[in-house]
């Protein structure tokens, strides 16, 4: 069976394409009493970035501190109940920042309109109705939250995306000079984000010419923006980076990830480690499996003096590593594309375990 999967239905991408949000969202604003929520990366309250929101009227602005934790899907749903109990159904809910704030985005979008706990939904096509109209306005390059058909969130018992082609934006916002000031260790990890992914899609079961297609650009574009001769951040490599980051993620959405973020959600479950930063601590120890795209990695890693920390299994307790083998090894559709459909056959518990105790 292929995969049917939608597609966003609209973008505008280059720089200073923020200006048109308000132009966009116009449209969608058709009564009186509609009205829009805008959930935002902390890191913007006080800085010229929320001065250029186009909050009017009724609408709802959140804040949200994403630092150091990966979404939850308690978070989800107490800005769900939040926005029905204050003033009912919105009109449109708009995502701005990194990853998780997409990723939250497109859950409270999906939330409003579907019954209970987003626990319930966290898998594949759990969702019963589509959620309310939602934008995506990425920060930060790298994740692929903004083309995704996952909204991944960490609940009481797993960390896992609510994934259906209803979880996709309707409309993304391309506007590389929002990137400008990130800080330069975070614009490495979430970048190698998008290098990783198309790695791992290109190198397992279920690759295939559409995917490589997407996932050869992107690598391309990785390598200018981290090992090219005008590497580094500045405007060029970062209209290329926002461009990886949205190939890099449609070459995953026909593929699929692999052994790097299977044992990445481990980590991530069991310390809250975030996904970029942890999938960088993981992929550095992944040779067995990735030796080009590693050492590659490795080169990128030196030639940016960007921080690894080491060693880190040390300081783990027994359970905790348990707890890391259990969450990964569950991650079943990341293992068969990376190993095979028999490939409980082939990785044992230990073999996992040993992969955590590198770290």
């Amino acid at each position: 069976m292929y995969k049917n999967i939608r597609n966003v239905a609209k973008t505008v991408y280059g720089p200073g394409s923020f200006n048109q949000l308000d132009e966009i969202l116009s449209e969608k604003r058709q009564h009186a009493t509609d009205f829009m929520v805008f959930i935002v990366d902390n890191y913007f309250k006080g800085k010229e970035l929320e001065t250029r929101i186009p909050v009017s009227g009724q609408d709802m602005l959140f804040f949200i501190d994403v630092d150091p934790h990966e979404p939850t899907t308690q978070q989800v749903d107490d800005l769900r109940d939040e926005i029905l109990q204050t003033k009912g159904l919105p009109a449109g809910v708009i995502g701005i920042g990194g990853g998780s704030i997409m990723d939250i985005a497109k859950a409270v979008s999906l939330m409003l309109t579907n019954e209970g706990s987003s626990q319930r939904y966290q898998g594949l096509n759990l969702i019963k109705k589509p959620g309310v109209y939602h934008v995506g306005v990425p920060t930060i390059s790298g994740t692929g939250a903004e083309v995704s058909t996952t909204a991944v969130l960490t609940g009481p018992e797993k960390k896992l995306g609510l994934k259906c082609e209803w979880t996709v934006f309707d409309q993304i916002v391309l506007d590389p000079t929002l990137t400008a000031t990130v800080p330069r260790n975070q614009w490495f990890y979430t970048g190698m984000d998008t290098y990783i992914h198309c790695i791992e899609s290109m190198t397992g079961h279920l690759k295939n010419a559409y995917s490589e297609a997407y996932g050869y650009k992107a690598l391309e574009l990785c390598r200018e923006v981290y090992l090219g001769a005008n590497s580094g951040q500045n405007p060029e490599t970062d209209e290329k980076l926002m461009v990886a980051s949205l190939f890099g993620g449609l070459s995953l959405t026909y593929s699929e990830v692999g052994i790097c973020h299977a044992l990445s959600y481990g980590l991530s479950y069991v310390f809250g480690t975030r996904h970029c930063y942890a999938n960088c601590i993981i992929f550095n120890q992944l040779e067995d499996f990735y030796p080009e795209g590693v050492r590659e990695f490795k080169e990128m890693v030196a030639k940016h003096n960007i921080y690894l920390p080491q060693n880190l299994s040390q300081n783990w307790t027994e359970e905790q590593i348990e707890k890391m083998v259990d969450v990964s090894m569950a991650l079943n559709h990341m293992w068969s594309h990376a190993i095979g459909p028999d490939w409980k056959q082939k990785i044992s518990r230990s073999q996992v375990r040993e992969l955590f105790e590198r770290m």
